[in-house]
């Protein structure tokens, strides 16, 4: 039988809308895309992201554009040349290590040549809103059992933000994501504010692009670059600014990259985190891998959804559990 390539569109209900500085959505939609070969098939998931000039029909024209490679026998190692890092590379790369890994009867952690995955903590997020909201949302997440939380900022009135949830969750980890919206100063001002109420972790204070201006600012809470950090080139850049970087696969272009990146990132002394966009645990099970032993986890896209993906994985208080191979990988 000859190798085949299909894609197909989703789009994912949300349980409510969820809000960042630059927008809000009521569904998550996602490309997938198969590769079948003889008996076998391998998945991947992607999301397009507008933030990098993606949208669901140019991540679809740029899967095509390499269809007779992949249906000619394109593998991992000629994926990372045929496509630049973003969601389509990541979608083809996750589908052709699922697929070896069905049709070869070794888990993708085995052919990967790490340890076998154990169950991983993730950030459970809360969307940006108003103080009261985002508090009684806090409220609800701990009483779930979630025990860390991620708190998407703005900016303006991020303080009081910060205080509402301390007030309502005083037992739960935070972590605070900017997503690009601070001014320096803003960094300067609230950084020991929020290391007095107990955050870990600020994620991308500034706009990427504009990381030097974080050379002549302290942070009192620990800095992480996300828009700012794609793959290995992004590193040299971030020495000196950050000391953790945020790995996400759609950013990466696949799970090849995301093991590469944060092997080379540990080498150079940063500390991990890893994130997704908000996807379906299609998206997250590679992700969980190299998730392993990562100072934050943030792997949280399935909780978000009305719907999920099956087999889904399974999240007990916050604990996200490796995939079934009937799932991925």
């Amino acid at each position: 039988m000859a190798r085949t390539l299909t894609v197909r569109r989703s789009a994912w209900p949300l349980r409510q809308a969820f809000t960042i500085s630059r927008g809000s959505r009521t569904a998550a939609e996602t490309l997938t895309a198969e590769i079948r070969d003889d008996d076998w098939g391998g998945r991947g998931e992607c999301v397009p992201y507008r933030r990098y000039g993606e949208d669901l029909d140019s991540v679809e024209a740029q899967i095509e554009s390499v269809r007779g490679a992949v249906e000619g026998g394109l593998d991992r190692a000629g994926l990372q040349d045929a496509l630049p890092a973003g969601a389509a590379r990541n979608a083809l790369d996750c589908a052709l290590w699922d697929l070896e890994a069905k049709a070869g009867g070794t888990p993708v952690w085995r052919l990967a040549g790490l340890a076998e995955p154990q169950p991983v903590v993730t950030c459970y997020t809360i969307s940006l809103d108003s103080e009261e909201k985002m508090a009684a949302d806090a409220a609800e997440a701990a009483a779930r059992g979630l025990s860390i939380l991620k708190l998407k900022l703005t900016g303006d009135g991020d303080l009081g933000r910060v205080q509402a949830v301390r007030r309502a969750a005083p037992e739960v980890r935070l972590v605070v994501d900017a997503n690009e919206a601070w001014q320096p100063e803003e960094v300067v001002s609230y950084t020991p504010v929020l290391r007095d109420l107990g955050v870990e972790l600020i994620e991308q204070p500034l706009p990427a692009g504009a990381d030097d201006g974080l050379d002549a600012v302290g942070s009192a809470v620990p800095l992480c670059a996300d828009e700012s950090c794609h793959d290995r080139s992004s590193l040299p850049a971030l020495r000196g600014k950050y000391s953790v970087v945020n790995i996400k696969l759609d950013k990466t272009g696949g799970l090849t990259e995301a093991l590469a990146l944060r092997s080379a990132a540990e080498a150079a002394g940063f500390e991990i985190m890893v994130g997704c966009m908000m996807g379906s645990s299609l998206a997250m099970a590679p992700a969980l891998l190299v998730a392993q032993g990562a100072k934050v986890v943030d792997l949280d896209g399935p909780l978000w959804l009305a719907e999920d993906a099956q087999p889904p994985m399974r999240v007990e208080a916050g604990r996200l559990h490796p995939a079934e191979r009937a799932l991925w990988g």
